[in-house]
């Protein structure tokens, strides 16, 4: 026998499509295509150019794209190689020095800037007619100071200063920097001078303690060809500042909205898929018969299977050009609509994320279609005759496996997490199996309750009428229903589960930074300045943390090795090891602190630890380089996350070296911090006891008002060597990025809606057929359009509200292991969802399914009758 030629199958499958395109299965399974193709090229676009977007906002707090710093000048072949990737450099150097007026001496930090700075933003100065943007730093010649340095010193703009062996005039008061920074390196107060001057003033010699900044700006594809630069530059011990790292309230946020956007188009690419499938089952129902009329001309299996999946694939390519422009333009949209919040250009689209929309759309195709559409391969030609003889349908597993396998792998695509694919994808399919257990037992009890309706005359027989044979009908087609019930649970999970992740990240983001955040620190607080400290506080400010004593000490060994020998090669440029730590004591865990690993110090800590104290200070020891821990260990806390980068584990060892003395400590405890609090944290805390003997400050955050700005003028008066930081700035910036990550997950819920609603469209469409030869048999035996209105009606309000159950129920389960394994937030409890998503999904599929089943009441019964063989 000829076998068909692919032109004539091409022109065979198009035609069929073109003839197809008036069945509302293949306009569902359209629409299904285009919107997983829109909303995967959509997210990808947006969530590609916002993150670059955001990123590169977030980077200007350390002041360019890409920020170096090591104790030497940087060669001339790191500077090449920044350059040849298209990065414009800025040369930074910090150092403290002391400032002098005549008799008036003050210590001050340094920060050496050239004419290429800043890479972004503006510098806020007074330069004697008030504050003015300038989009620079300091000219040659003059120097600009902190308001602290300059109330200390009496200056005012025009006077002259000495530094080392130059004099520079000053020509402003710093209000804000464009990249202030949060961090505590330098307990002195701001001048900011010109590099042309650095030479003239002498500082800068064998062994000065200087830090060299490198910092380059340029596009987020000259960063990435530089990373394998700065991969090696980490080995070799720079330091290589990190945004998401370096500014953990930034960090947090920008991936906590990464994640959700990728979860978002997830969830809309599965419900797409869901609808595929729904879709895909009336079409293969609906070809049963041309299949078997085109084995009765002589086409075999795979010449059937050929036609179909070409006729598939053309509405395919169809659906996905048309959900690429819709992504396109609906990623433009959005970047219209936060045009006004962005002060920013996000980078071009790049074509990655639109191929990996059409690839998503012929994988969903594949997946959630292929299965079913086996049973077209598999028809006999005696269907003709026999109107009955139906393949069989593929194993209900078979369809759920293959479906499985394409979902969990584009979840690994999209999150690039194999561990966290096949967790959901695990868990996704117990909770599937749940839910059928679950499903069919609520079905079983939806037809005893509706069975023991009573049979009442009157008015209330009708509802009463409809509602006990919409149950009946629910419950009778088992299987059938079981699907729809599955289908709409998932799709209900899928919305409510987003809304969820919604709603705790916009509250987490917004108890993050309340009215009250502190925007002040208060550090070296000598201990008897301490108690006049918190009292001139005592009522001005609106709120405080407690005062922390602080003692600065520097890792000197890692379990008796050099710390750069015994972390992870990347974590040898670590800025942990390169500097001096602020460390503590307390007896209680912090606010916002949690252990994650070992115990809190004992009860009895504070008496071991000043046993410990006093056996050790007993013994004799060198003058020359005291070590007061000797081969003993106190229990130290360590924040996680700075144990994950150095490789630190419980029971491990570090030596502090303090002064000129050495304290050993021992892991016995891991923390997880509250980094976005703006208030005091450590990295390691020691218990009571131990590190009173050294010389120690304190530390403390607090919040003024716009009115109480006259307190800090008091305090620097009062309290001249207490350093007083303010992070309005920070905390400004900080808002603003939260604002416009918060505005970009409401608009990606859109399309979310949108996916589920064609769910909902595609189930409904296809159990018209059964549907329609119901009502007709039920209109033969005297059944009127009103009762057949609100039987169907109950039917549909029914199936919703038991969908919502379940939906409400895979919602809960899943938000809070995504809570804790994806997001780093605590699962809570949805009271309102159990409310709500019963509520809605009972009106919202009774009002569809009523309206998409209009048509059906208004039809004559013969012709309902005749959909049997489609049923």
């Amino acid at each position: 026998m000829r076998r068909t030629a692919w032109p004539t199958l091409l022109r065979l499958s198009a035609r069929g499509l073109i003839r197809d395109l008036r069945a509302s299965d293949v306009r569902a399974l359209a629409l299904a295509l285009a919107l997983a193709v829109a909303a995967s090229t959509m997210i990808g676009f947006f969530l590609d150019r916002l993150d670059r977007g955001l990123t590169r906002q977030a980077g200007q707090l350390s002041g360019g794209d890409v920020v170096l710093e090591q104790g030497r000048p940087f060669d001339d072949e790191i500077r090449q190689t920044l350059e040849d990737a298209g990065l414009t450099l800025s040369d930074q150097v910090d150092m403290v020095s002391m400032v002098s007026r005549g008799d008036a001496f003050q210590p001050a930090s340094l920060k050496v800037v050239d004419s290429v700075y800043p890479h972004y933003g503006t510098a806020r100065v007074d330069r004697g007619d008030g504050v003015e943007a300038l989009p620079r730093g300091p000219a040659p010649g003059e120097a600009w100071v902190a308001p602290r340095l300059a109330l200390l010193m009496e200056l005012e703009v025009g006077d002259r200063i000495r530094l080392g062996q130059t004099e520079l005039a000053v020509g402003g008061i710093i209000e804000r920097e464009p990249d202030q920074s949060a961090g505590f390196g330098s307990f002195n107060p701001r001048l900011m001078m010109h590099v042309d001057d650095l030479d003239a003033t002498g500082l800068v010699q064998e062994g000065s303690r200087v830090e060299f900044e490198l910092l380059a700006a340029g596009s987020a594809e000259a960063v990435a060809r530089v990373e394998p630069l700065l991969e090696r530059l980490r080995r070799e011990g720079v330091e290589v500042r990190d945004v998401r790292r370096d500014r953990p309230s930034l960090g947090n946020a920008l991936a906590r909205a990464e994640k959700y956007l990728g979860l978002a188009g997830l969830a809309a690419v599965l419900l797409a898929g869901v609808a595929v499938a729904m879709s895909t089952r009336r079409y293969v129902d609906r070809h049963l018969d041309t299949a078997a009329l085109l084995r009765c001309f002589g086409a075999t299996q795979r010449e059937l299977l050929r036609l179909f999946v070409l006729q598939l694939a053309w509405l395919a390519l169809a659906a996905s050009a048309l959900g690429a422009l819709l992504g396109l333009v609906g990623q433009a949209l959005l970047v219209r609509l936060l045009s006004t919040f962005l002060p920013f250009s996000l980078p071009a689209p790049g074509m990655l994320p639109l191929w990996l929309g059409v690839f998503t759309a012929l994988a969903v195709l594949a997946g959630f279609a292929g299965p079913t559409l086996l049973r077209l391969k598999r028809v006999s030609a005696l269907k003709v005759l026999r109107r009955e003889l139906d393949p069989l349908p593929p194993s209900a597993w078979l369809v759920v496996g293959v479906a499985a396998l394409v979902f969990g792998g584009l979840l690994w695509l999209y999150s690039g997490d194999l561990g966290l694919a096949a967790g959901l994808l695990l868990g996704g399919l117990v909770m599937l199996v749940v839910l059928w257990g679950l499903g069919g037992g609520l079905l079983a009890l939806v037809l005893r309750a509706t069975a023991r309706l009573p049979r009442e005359s009157g008015k209330a027989e009708g509802l009463i009428t409809a509602v006990r044979l919409g149950g009946q009908q629910l419950a009778r087609r088992r299987r059938a229903s079981l699907g729809q019930l599955l289908a709409f649970s998932v799709t209900f999970f899928a919305v409510a589960m987003i809304v969820l992740v919604r709603g705790d990240l916009l509250t987490t983001w917004q108890a993050q930074l309340p009215e009250d955040t502190p925007n002040h620190f208060a550090i070296n607080i000598q201990p008897q300045e301490r108690d006049a400290f918190e009292a001139a506080l005592a009522g001005a400010a609106d709120a405080r943390s407690a005062l922390y004593p602080m003692v600065r000490g520097r890792i000197s060994a890692i379990d008796g090795e050099v710390p750069q020998e015994a972390v992870p090669a990347e974590s040898r440029g670590d800025n942990a090891l390169r500097r001096e730590l602020n460390l503590t004591w307390r007896e209680t865990l912090p606010e916002g602190n949690r252990v994650v690993a070992g115990e809190w110090f004992e009860a009895d800590a504070s008496r071991a630890s000043a046993g410990w104290l006093d056996e050790v200070a007993a013994e004799p020891r060198p003058a020359a380089h005291a070590s007061i821990a000797g081969d003993s260990a106190v229990p130290i806390s360590v924040e996680d996350g700075l144990a994950a980068r150095l490789g630190l584990d419980l029971g491990d060892r570090l030596t502090f070296t303090i002064g000129s003395d050495e304290v050993v400590g021992e892991v016995t405890s891991l923390r997880s911090l509250d980094w976005e609090s703006f208030r005091p944290n450590f990295f390691v805390i020691f218990p009571p006891g131990v590190l009173e003997r050294f010389g120690h400050s304190f530390i403390t955050a607090f919040h003024l008002g716009d009115d109480d700005r006259d307190l800090l003028r008091e305090l620097v008066r009062e309290f001249p060597g207490v350093t007083l930081l303010d992070v309005e700035a920070i905390l400004g910036q900080v808002r603003e990025v939260l604002t416009q990550v918060t505005r970009a997950v409401e608009l990606v819920l859109g399309f979310v809606l949108l996916a589920g609603i064609s769910v909902l469209y595609a189930a409904l469409t296809a159990s018209l057929p059964v549907r329609a030869h119901e009502s007709g048999l039920l209109r033969v035996f005297g059944a009127g359009n009103r009762l057949l209105s609100r039987m169907q009606a109950a039917e549909f309000a029914v199936l919703g509200f038991a969908s919502g159950l379940m939906g409400a129920l895979l919602a809960e389960l899943a938000a809070a292991g995504i809570y804790l394994a994806w997001f780093d937030l605590a699962p809570r409890f949805h009271w309102g969802l159990w409310l709500t998503l019963p509520v809605v999904g009972a009106v919202l599929i009774g009002v569809i399914g009523h309206l998409l089943s209009r048509g059906l009441r208004r039809q004559a019964p013969a012709a309902s009758l005749g959909l049997l063989g489609e049923a």
